[in-house]
């Protein structure tokens, strides 16, 4: 029998999608048969044998952009540490170790199906088709549970991006984003103002999530801009703070919140923190329901003012208040005003950190490249 087109079953083992191949082989004597070969999708192999990604914080709401404007904050986080490991069964993924300063740590589950980083390590895998290896997580909470700096965010976020890694970058912003919010609606509810700029880096507009839109806002380079964030000893559950939340709203506070919204996306544009401040001051549907729930906050949003901050507002949830500033030191002296606050009207001790904007998002540390 002599074959009329060559072909090399290797020739179909390659990772990349083709179409169907159609060979003849010709039969001396007989009629030539056609034979139709269908190459099945094959999972991508890792790159990296272990990874570890870097998942910043992040200001969601932003004072008036309920669910729909969030803000990376630099230098604060979680860690996650990847490794391809043949004890997991293919396909699926672990974690082995949970570590991290929070007193509240032991309440998080290393079943992959009930934590952050699990679940949208789990999506991302799902996303990239991955049955071959298994994977083993670790993670290092550097965010306190429960603090309105996007914690389950920074979880996620740094896991998705290590799967994305170890497995050579396919997946883009917006399917990360749609990974990250599956842990987000077990979790706080299905918003993104916390996993986008997580992933994404700067400040983001989430424009619509049926289907995803998400909109990057540039904030000048040449600009300073630090955030003074203010966390009190007081866990705020997401889901009770939801709760607070009215189901409807007038049209006056609807449309002064509306206005507050552009003059904040506008403010962030032009770098004007002046405007910025005054807009992320003046939300008047979320931050009144939430803010008689976190002891002493109006008092250290009054004191932030005074001692000459922009704006302040709840960040997320809470309890952790954000004021904005353009100098560091001048932050650090906000910082001590809104501390004393907390500890004179809401009696609860607090902590505060000066940071910047990160302007990069969710990013890979270190890799060790698969021999």
């Amino acid at each position: 029998m002599a074959a009329a087109t060559a072909w090399s079953p290797a020739s179909l083992n390659s990772t990349q999608n083709r179409a169907a191949a159609t060979f003849t082989i010709r039969c001396n004597a007989h009629k030539p048969i056609t034979i139709t070969f269908t190459k099945t999708q094959q999972d991508p192999q890792p790159i990296y044998s272990s990874v570890k990604a870097f998942a910043p914080a992040t200001v969601a709401n932003l004072g008036p952009g309920f669910d729909f404007l969030g803000c990376a904050v630099d230098g604060i986080g979680d860690t996650v540490s990847l490794k391809v490991d043949p004890d997991v069964h293919p396909g699926q993924i672990s974690i082995s170790d949970i570590s991290g300063q929070s007193p509240n740590i032991h309440k998080l589950s290393k079943n992959p199906l009930w934590n952050c980083a699990g679940i949208a390590a789990i999506e991302a895998m799902k996303m990239l088709g991955i049955r071959s290896v298994g994977l083993s997580l670790s993670l290092e909470k550097g965010l306190p549970l429960g603090s309105g700096l996007g914690s389950s965010a920074a979880s996620a976020a740094a896991a998705a991006v290590a799967v994305n890694e170890i497995f050579g970058k396919r997946l883009g912003y917006d399917e990360l984003v749609l990974a990250c919010l599956k842990s987000e609606e077990k979790v706080s509810g299905y918003h993104a103002d916390n996993v986008a700029p997580s992933i994404m880096g700067g400040f983001v507009l989430i424009r619509n999530y049926e289907p995803l839109e998400l909109v990057r806002l540039k904030f000048p380079s040449e600009k300073e801009l630090y955030f003074v964030l203010v966390t009190p000893e007081f866990e705020a559950p997401t889901k009770k703070m939801r709760a607070a939340l009215p189901l409807e709203i007038g049209m006056p506070h609807h449309v002064w919140n509306c206005s507050q919204a552009g003059a904040l996306v506008a403010g962030v544009l032009q770098g004007d923190l002046l405007m910025l401040g005054k807009a992320l001051s003046s939300d008047k549907i979320v931050e009144p329901k939430r803010a008689p729930l976190i002891p002493g906050m109006d008092a250290v949003k009054k004191a932030a003012i005074e001692a000459g901050a922009f704006g302040c507002t709840i960040s997320g949830a809470g309890p952790t208040a954000v004021a904005i500033t353009d100098d560091e030191q001048k932050g650090h002296l906000i910082g001590q005003q809104m501390v004393q606050a907390f500890q004179k009207e809401g009696n609860l001790n607090a902590s505060a950190n000066v940071k910047q904007l990160d302007r990069i998002g969710a990013r890979l540390i270190s890799g060790v490249r698969s021999s």
